[in-house]
């Protein structure tokens, strides 16, 4: 089965679509150093996804991550297939590498992730039933700016094997961050109804990040404010990951459907989005789902949830 999954930058679109099988080349395994959690942006070594990352050409690099099956997000049964998240914090925690050792301009202000799309094959993604799954990545480079000596912008693709099969493909687009997201208004917080977590396709209640409001409209309102994967360190706003996570979640609920059902996923950031509060709104579509999230009236971020067999 094909899945695309579609990331703006600007006004450019691209498409990542998923075959089936593609022999993966074997990676160089022993980098210059091992990456530390510390310069990664992590609060522990146990949220440490990336084992290595050598260059393997001018904008190309090979890579290596091992995923624990127990991972905070993924569901607590005998045989795991890996939350899609894990792909995506993959991809970040490997540009965020890429960006100390490789890029041009290092050192200068912090970027941040402005638009997130990935896609995933069922029939190809591996599971997991011992200790974790050593992964394999193919990272690509792009539109690399540099303003006045400083790096400004950048997009990088990882490609995802496993037992020589490509099941994954995640790409981001990196910019600089947006002004602070305003405080929520506490008035519309109250009398909120948290669905349960296998119906926004989570594993346990703290990873549900949605609720239903008194008129019926869906907020985001995070069960665990200082979720250890979703919201490290209580931000004010929320990151794009959780923005990705709660548009999936909406989807789920909105359509009736599983989460082994969700093949590609999609958000881009349009300005601050804050922790509690915002609105989400979901439309379907032939093959999945839109979201919109909205804030003070603003549309602050949209995303698109591919689903199987929609």
């Amino acid at each position: 089965m094909q899945a695309t999954a579609t990331i703006e930058a600007g006004s450019a679109q691209e498409s990542y679509a998923m075959p089936r099988t593609e022999a993966a080349r074997e990676p160089v395994r022993v980098p210059e150093a091992p990456p530390q959690w510390r310069d990664l942006g992590l609060s522990s070594m146990s949220a440490l996804l990336v084992v290595s990352l050598s260059r393997a050409g001018s904008r190309s690099f090979e890579a290596v991550c091992q995923w624990p099956r127990w991972h905070p997000l993924n569901e607590h049964v005998l045989a795991v297939t890996h939350h899609p998240l894990i792909l995506v914090e993959s991809t970040r925690q490997l540009a965020a590498l890429a960006e100390s050792r490789f890029l041009p301009a290092t050192g200068t202000a912090p970027l941040r992730p402005t638009s997130v799309a990935l896609g995933t094959d069922p029939q190809t993604q591996p599971v997991e039933t011992g200790g974790a799954t050593d992964v394999t990545v193919r990272v690509t480079t792009s539109d690399v700016a540099v303003r006045a000596g400083s790096l400004t912008g950048y997009r990088i693709t990882a490609e995802y094997f496993h037992a020589g099969g490509r099941f994954g493909v995640c790409a981001m687009v990196f910019a600089p961050a947006s002004p602070t997201a305003p405080e929520p208004k506490e008035e519309t917080l109250t009398s909120l109804l948290h669905p349960a977590a296998p119906a926004v396709g989570a594993a346990a209640d703290p990873d549900v990040l949605l609720a239903r409001a008194p008129q019926g409209r869906l907020v985001i309102v995070p069960r665990d404010p200082a979720h250890p994967v979703l919201l490290p360190g209580r931000p004010r706003e929320l990151p794009l990951h959780a923005v990705l996570e709660a548009g999936r979640q909406a989807a789920l609920l909105h359509q009736g459907r599983p989460a082994s059902a969700v093949v590609g996923l999609a958000a881009q950031l349009r300005g601050p989005v804050p922790c509690r509060g915002a609105l989400i709104d979901v439309a379907p579509e032939e093959n999945g789902a839109r979201f919109a999230v909205t804030a003070e009236g603003r549309v602050a971020a949209s995303g698109t949830v591919t689903l199987a067999g929609a």
